[in-house]
């Protein structure tokens, strides 16, 4: 099966600007290259910030670029994301009994699971005691089957000063809960606007560049985030019971291709 993976979108009401870039207009080309290039995908899945501060007019925003995508889509948040105005623009978004924005989605790869670490007014990510016993319950009811789980913010740190300081909270709960489940077969996240990828507890994992602005490669910085205007990404993911494979694309990359 192939999906797409977009993440950290960070818009802005119509008109503005965020760091001397335009992350609409850089959505947009996302998703035109998506529709020209991967139109056999079975969806797309964006893991949070999709909007920088929240409101309600960003989410406009969003909504008119989304209209565009010819694949099917699902949305997470992350922590510069306002719950209530998301729902509010997306009504039909899918959310649990406590209405955080979590949900599983049955694909031919196994259960995809979406968990929501928005915490208002905070910067790292929070899975209270409500989120982590809905985490529990389902992933206890996939039994064997192939789980993918996806969220924003990692539950690790990855040596980037300021991003480790606002990444999830208390993750030795998260680590609990996910612990001694082989069938989970790959943990995909948001936040840190950079390619990386690894392992976690013997749970492989990525992330990649945002659609709008990045995070530099800079582990001596801390206090604040280290900017940069590196080119934005999307991944390509294929995944079957063999294997996980997940490619980065650099959709602004104009460089010359050809044949050897």
């Amino acid at each position: 099966m192939k999906f797409i993976h977009v993440t950290d979108t960070h818009l802005v009401p119509p008109g503005e600007r965020l760091y001397e870039l335009d992350p609409a207009e850089r959505l947009r080309l996302c998703i035109a290259d998506i529709n020209r290039n991967h139109g056999d995908a079975a969806f797309a899945i964006f893991t949070g910030d999709l909007c920088h501060r929240g409101e309600a007019a960003a989410y406009g925003v969003l909504r008119e670029c989304l209209s565009e995508l010819r694949l099917p889509y699902h949305l997470l948040l992350g922590n510069h994301d306002d719950r209530a105005n998301f729902q509010a623009a997306f009504p039909v978004a899918p959310r649990d009994e406590n209405g955080f924005v979590q949900y599983t989605l049955e694909t031919e790869a196994g259960l995809f699971v979406c968990t929501d670490t928005n915490e208002p007014r905070v910067s790292w990510g929070v899975l209270c005691e409500k989120r982590l016993a809905w985490l529990q319950r389902t992933l206890d009811a996939a039994a064997d089957r192939p789980v993918y789980l996806f969220q924003h913010h990692p539950p690790f740190p990855v040596q980037l000063k300021r991003m480790d300081e606002i990444a999830l909270q208390r993750p030795e709960n998260f680590a609990r809960v996910v612990a001694g489940r082989p069938n989970i077969r790959h943990f995909f996240f948001g936040h840190l606007h950079r390619p990386i990828g690894g392992s976690w507890r013997g749970i492989p994992i990525t992330t990649m560049r945002a659609t709008s602005h990045q995070v530099a490669l800079d582990f001596v910085t801390g206090g604040k985030v280290p900017g940069s205007h590196e080119p934005p990404a999307y991944a390509v993911v294929f995944a079957d019971a063999e294997q996980t494979i997940v490619h980065f694309h650099d959709f602004l990359d104009e460089t010359a291709t050809y044949f050897l």
